[in-house]
């Protein structure tokens, strides 16, 4: 459940409090008057006293009392630069709260109505002046969870962030493109950096400020997993590259060191790669499975015909791909192959490879 929809109580001593300070000053102009003959002094006094009793349970509920909405959701837009005077009277006009003297004298005592936090505001069941100025003050605004899966490409967050935030896909590949943003962000390419994890963005978040927050995520995670000496000399782009052909390859989480410890051997022989999912990055993405003739066409992410890891990674990896990368398992593995179950067969030699593939299509 979101703060937003916890609706702020009352600490149980809260009420008796206001009555034991009204009955207190009952008993003080009793007293007042029982002590000596009456004075217009003193009928003033008592009156006076009794008038602050009057306002202070009239304040009390006023600021404590709290209207049912039902069914509604009322949204309230808060701008950049807005007054508190026009949100106070739209949260009146609205029927969010009924008391605005109340409202607005109690956002000026906490100094709430000095910073509001532009933002959507959604009300919903039962709301008071103080439970509205505590959303107010701890900008408690409307988030929109967005979830970007482990090994996602840049086109696929694109899309993603799209639905989720109403933002165009294509201002997004943009970003991409833009030299400026990636030297303030210090990185080479957006692909590979947008962390795959659950964001809470708020409404109106802008394309660029959720892909600074996902980069943000990315050095955040990966800060405290770089060693000393990196495998194969690789740099840290390169580790990020080879994580997301890991991403992409596999799901088994035993598998990811093992699958590292393939593409290890195969660069420390200077070998291609021949990775299915770069061919597949180079051409776009596709729809449909690999075919031997996809395998032919020349782009910078052909390791077919290619040697090295491709120019960029090729999704979002996530943590475990990135551990797996700069921890591969020692092995003599150079090949490996689906089989039925979700896994791979693992081959030292070709000849071995092909033995493999033929029995498992098989038992297909």
């Amino acid at each position: 459940m979101s703060s937003r929809d916890r609706e702020p109580k009352v600490a149980w001593w809260e009420y008796p409090w206001y009555v034991i300070v009204t009955l207190l000053l009952l008993l003080i102009g009793l007293w007042y008057l029982a002590g000596s003959m009456l004075t217009r002094t003193k009928i003033f006094t008592v009156v006076g006293l009794l008038l602050v009793a009057i306002v202070t349970m009239w304040a009390a509920y006023g600021y404590f009392h709290k209207v049912d909405l039902g069914d509604r959701t009322v949204t309230i837009i808060i701008e950049e630069g807005a007054s508190f005077q026009s949100i106070a009277d739209e949260l009146v006009s609205a029927g969010v709260v009924d008391n605005r003297l109340i409202l607005k004298y109690a956002a000026r005592v906490t100094g709430v109505d000095r910073k509001l936090t532009p933002g959507r505001y959604d009300f919903v069941q039962r709301n008071s002046c103080r439970s509205v100025l505590r959303r107010l003050r701890e900008a408690d605004i409307y988030r929109i969870k967005v979830t970007i899966p482990e090994g996602a490409p840049i086109w696929k967050v694109a899309s993603i962030l799209a639905d989720a935030l109403d933002i165009d896909s294509v201002h997004v590949m943009e970003l991409a493109e833009d030299s400026a943003f990636l030297h303030e962000l210090d990185l080479p390419c957006l692909e590979g950096y947008l962390f795959p994890e659950t964001y809470f963005f708020p409404w109106g978040t802008r394309a660029k400020d959720a892909i600074a927050e996902m980069v943000t995520m990315y050095y955040r995670k990966t800060e405290d997993i770089w060693p000393d000496e990196i495998p194969l000399g690789l740099t840290r782009p390169e580790i990020i590259t080879l994580a997301s052909i890991i991403e992409a390859e596999t799901s088994v989480d035993s598998e990811r060191v093992i699958v590292a410890s393939v593409y290890t051997n195969r660069l420390r022989r200077d070998m291609k790669l021949d990775a299915d999912p770069t061919v597949i990055y180079g051409l776009g993405g596709l729809n449909r499975p690999l075919y031997i003739r996809d395998l032919k066409k020349d782009t910078p992410y052909n390791t077919y015909l290619r040697k090295g890891l491709p120019p960029t990674p090729i999704n979002s990896p996530g943590l475990a791909a990135i551990r797996a990368a700069l921890n591969p398992a020692t092995t003599d593995y150079l090949f490996f192959v689906a089989d039925n179950s979700g896994g791979h067969r693992f081959s030292r030699t070709y000849a071995e490879h092909n033995r493999a593939r033929r029995e498992i299509e098989a038992n297909r």
